[in-house]
């Protein structure tokens, strides 16, 4: 399966390996591949941190590559 590249602006950890990830309100998963992963590992560490600019970007990142994994995790 192929998958979108992480921008360039992207300074988080690069994973390997799909994981599934679960939304912590609704319960509800979805298999995540390894941008994918790391792309949320960011969204939610820039969120903990209050960077908003680079969660706002994540989650534009997230809208355009990834719009299904967008709606079950971040909306």
């Amino acid at each position: 399966m192929e998958y979108q590249n992480l921008p360039k602006w992207f300074d988080g950890v690069v994973y390997k390996n799909y994981e599934t990830v679960q939304n912590p309100f609704s319960g509800e998963e979805i298999k995540l591949n390894p941008n994918e992963v790391a792309m949320y590992d960011l969204c939610k560490g820039a969120e903990m941190l209050s960077q908003w600019t680079l969660m706002n970007k994540c989650l534009t990142w997230f809208r355009v590559h990834s719009p299904t994994a967008y709606m079950v995790l971040l909306d």
